[in-house]
């Protein structure tokens, strides 16, 4: 089967440190923190009080009081995510088929803080069965992607992927499969995570995943660093417009960047731990490769999941060495999650975003949050310490590592027509 070239065409970000696509840029690389106290529930009696929560939000500036009853806030935000990359797109009725759009938009966990709400309701009430109508609907992961074909009339393939924190990168890279293959012309595809409440700090508290530097939250996202405890929970959402070259060029559309390779594996180790010879990351980056067709001296630039664990952090350089051979020292490497903290199902899209906008201004953004090397770490590795840096670069590769050993590698190239 003969495979189309597939091109971003619209970016929509909504993050701890901007609430548009263009202020989530200035943010990182400004070396923008978005760390700080939780505001979205009581942590007190929790290990850890303090995340990366959007600021400012409310949900009136962009819905009715109707819409905001009947979605989840991770809902919402990809919904805004979704709204910012389609207007930035700019495909109309009048320049695309709508029967040939399709959206592909996810979430990690989905409304766990609804569902956790309403189950504490149920109690409070004596046991009567009394559930917001919207229980499910507020709940499920698709919801998203349903309620963006609705309001559009996008009747093109539509449904979530799901596998943790690698969710909307999985999301990307069915996007980009269903494009170059034929099966549609667009697709809307992206992710949200919104997990800051008593289940989502409570639980990645009991498995010793968060950091717990109460004492200075505003460092305590520190990937790759000697005294990384965890990582930051974070919320917000990001979405991209996928569109077939040909189709794009025809409308005249602005491109970001083309997409040239995904690749996918497992770990086949751990429900939560990575494997520590990083042999899933290795599969997924090869496979990313191979898909691209390039060999791994075209890699300029590698976003890493770089999450702020002990483990993981240990594992990512160990399969980026073992992919790239001495070429890994020319790479360009850094995490994203050290200002915007880690947006589980979200994650991917925000990091493929940043990986898209490092392409078309030629920056590097920083590795923030680095103090003490880690001698397990190679310190020839070039992370992007603490300070953006310009770098022309050619091809980006992104990361998304997921619970279940799940794993998700994109390679996006500079656009040349």
């Amino acid at each position: 089967m003969e495979s189309k070239r597939v091109v971003i065409t619209g970016l929509g970000a909504i993050t701890p440190i901007g609430n548009t696509v263009k202020d989530f840029w200035e943010g990182l690389v400004n070396g923008k923190n978005g760390a700080g106290e939780i505001t979205r529930f009581d942590s007190t009696l929790f290990k850890t009080h303090f995340a990366c929560e959007v600021k400012g939000y409310n949900p009136d500036d962009y819905f009715d009081k109707k819409t905001v009853r009947k979605y989840d806030l991770f809902a919402q935000f990809d919904l805004i995510a979704a709204d910012e990359a389609i207007l930035d797109s700019g495909i109309s009725p009048e320049n695309t088929d709508y029967d040939e759009v399709g959206v592909m938009i996810t979430s990690g966990i989905g409304g766990v803080n609804h569902f956790y709400n309403e189950m504490m309701e149920y109690a409070d009430s004596g046991r009567l069965p009394r559930f917001s109508p919207f229980l499910i609907t507020k709940m499920i992961v698709n919801m998203p992607a349903g309620v963006v074909s609705i309001k559009y009339g996008f009747r093109g393939p539509n449904y979530a992927t799901v596998s943790a924190c690698a969710s909307s990168a999985h999301s990307i890279i069915d996007a980009f499969d269903n494009i170059r293959f034929g099966k549609c012309d667009v697709v809307v595809a992206g992710g949200a995570g919104a997990a800051i409440g008593v289940c989502g700090i409570g639980g990645f508290n009991s498995m010793k995943a968060l950091s717990t530097r109460n004492d200075d939250p505003l460092t305590a996202s520190r990937p790759f660093d000697l005294n990384r405890d965890g990582f930051v929970m974070g919320e917000g959402a990001g979405c991209l417009v996928l569109e077939e070259y040909e189709h794009a060029m025809r409308r005249g559309a602005k491109i970001y960047a083309e997409i040239v390779g995904g690749g996918s594996s497992a770990d086949a180790y751990h429900i939560t731990a990575p494997h520590p010879e990083g042999k899933g990351g290795i599969l997924s980056m090869q496979r990313a490769l191979k898909d691209a067709n390039l060999a791994p001296e075209a890699i300029d630039h590698i976003n890493t999941h770089g999450t702020s664990t002990p483990a993981g952090d240990l594992a990512e350089p160990i399969a980026i060495k073992e992919v790239f051979g001495e070429h890994a020292y020319d790479i360009s490497i850094n995490s994203t999650k050290s200002m915007t903290g880690h947006l589980l199902g979200g994650a991917g899209a925000v990091e493929a975003i940043a990986s898209v906008l490092a392409l078309k201004h030629g920056v590097i953004p920083p590795t923030i949050n680095h103090f003490d090397d880690d001698p397990q770490i190679d310190s020839r590795l070039d992370f992007t310490f603490n300070q953006a840096r310009k770098r022309d670069i050619r091809y980006a590769l992104s990361n998304s590592f997921g619970f279940g050993g799940q794993n998700a590698t994109l390679i996006f190239k500079k656009f040349e027509s």
